[in-house]
């Protein structure tokens, strides 16, 4: 994976390190902190809803940050260090649904001072030793949670192994593995290598790259500028430089700050999408277990309206990048060959109901056909006969009923109380 006299990446600490841990949680009340994505600042810059809210488009800003008067993030600050790792602070993005109103996805974010790759490992719990658990001690979510969100119900939807990561990370001169050897030259094979290593939070022993595919794994990768480049999958993302970082001024402190604003609410939004779509497929199986059969189909066809307008975007923002990570964090999941099965799906179960609704009315007005025709000329004739007896009155009605009785074991009859009967059974 490393050509010889190259260092290894788990022995590597970049010159710019930073990295942010997406886990879901079960939220017990709105926690008392300050309104908004956590605000990080750069310059005269200052990350706030309202100067994020103008890099996306209304829907999905609404989607990641609320509405005026409907906040749906909030963060803290902190500012806990231990063990080369610094917490700088944590953030709460409400992602109720349907079936789970207190699910939620709580954010942590560090710089890292000690080599990323094994910090990525431990958290991807690639680590056998407990005391090289990441999030445990003074970055435990449960301490730092406590009595806000719980993070320790894992019978909860949406649970997931392993929290989602997000590692930026830049190379200093001696990372020749990782830069380009001049402004316009090709990228080293090992550069995307390593970018691999830090998005999947794994080592060349951990999980060896297939040479014969490894072309296709690496397909999505996200050339951001001739600078960096990024690489979105199932359980992280990460971000790496292809140039030198020189360090207080460099543009990479950009990168970085666009890292764990912009480009995670991206990824926010693609984690709201899944978590939506697994409900939505857990209601489809769903469907045929209740008797009601037509209520449970409007529920969902709700449900996908709902979604569909809230949260269901695959073009964010006028600027690229985070269309790009979006884009890529919908195809490792699947999600839009997922939506259209859930709409084809929900399509077929509609028609079923019309069609059981259809046969339900078609039998009732056969058995007001059946009833009322033979009593009806009855009726008829003793009218036109002018005879008022009550007990050819009598005689004419028990001739219906045994005209009626004799209908309804035609075929036709048959067919209608069969309608009525699979109506009633399925709806």
């Amino acid at each position: 994976m490393t050509a010889p006299g190259f260092p290894l990446l788990e022995t590597v600490t970049g010159a710019r390190q930073e990295l942010t841990v997406v886990l879901p949680v079960r939220l017990l009340r709105l926690p008392d902190w300050s309104e908004g994505p956590f605000p990080f600042e750069l310059g005269s810059r200052r990350t706030d809803t309202h100067t994020r809210s103008t890099y996306f488009a209304p829907a999905s800003a609404r989607a990641l940050y609320g509405a005026p008067g409907r906040p749906r993030r909030w963060h803290l600050p902190l500012d806990v260090k231990h063990d080369g790792m610094h917490l700088l602070g944590l953030e709460l993005l409400r992602a109720a649904t349907a079936r789970n109103p207190e699910h939620a996805l709580a954010v942590l974010h560090f710089s890292v001072e000690r080599p990323l790759l094994p910090a990525l490992r431990a958290l991807a719990g690639r680590r056998l030793d407990p005391a090289d658990e990441l999030l445990s001690g003074p970055f435990d979510p449960a301490r730092l949670l406590a009595g806000i969100a719980d993070v320790r119900d894992h019978d909860a939807p949406f649970a997931i192994a392993r929290p989602y990561s997000i590692a930026f990370m830049t190379p200093s001169h001696q990372h020749t593995p990782a830069l380009r050897s001049g402004p316009e030259m090709a990228l080293p094979a090992t550069a995307d290598r390593w970018l691999w290593q830090l998005a999947s939070r794994s080592t060349p022993e951990d999980f060896p790259l297939p040479p014969e595919t490894a072309d296709e794994q690496l397909k999505d990768t996200v050339r951001i500028s001739a600078d960096w480049s990024a690489l979105v999958l199932r359980q992280g993302t990460a971000f790496l430089g292809n140039r030198p970082d020189t360090g207080t001024g460099d543009f990479f402190e950009f990168g970085a700050l666009h890292s764990r604003t912009v480009y995670l609410d991206a990824l926010l939004l693609g984690s709201l999408q899944r978590d939506h779509i697994d409900e939505l497929t857990d209601e489809l199986s769903e469907v045929f277990t209740s008797p009601r059969m037509a209520q449970r189909v409007a529920t969902l066809e709700r449900n996908i309206a709902v979604f569909r307008s809230t949260y269901w975007r695959q073009h964010l923002t006028a600027h690229g990048a985070a269309n790009d990570l979006l884009l890529a964090f919908q195809q490792q999941h699947r999600l839009p060959a997922r939506f259209n099965e859930i709409l084809a799906e929900a399509a077929d179960y509609s028609r079923l109901v019309q069609t059981q609704e259809s046969q339900q009315i078609s039998g009732a007005l056969g058995i007001l056909t059946i009833l009322g025709l033979p009593l009806g000329t009855a009726l008829s004739i003793l009218q036109v006969l002018g005879d008022g007896s009550v007990t050819h009155l009598l005689i004419a009605l028990a001739l219906s009923i045994a005209a009626t009785a004799a209908a309804l074991t035609t075929p036709y009859g048959r067919l209608v109380l069969s309608s009525l009967r699979g109506g009633s059974d399925k709806t």
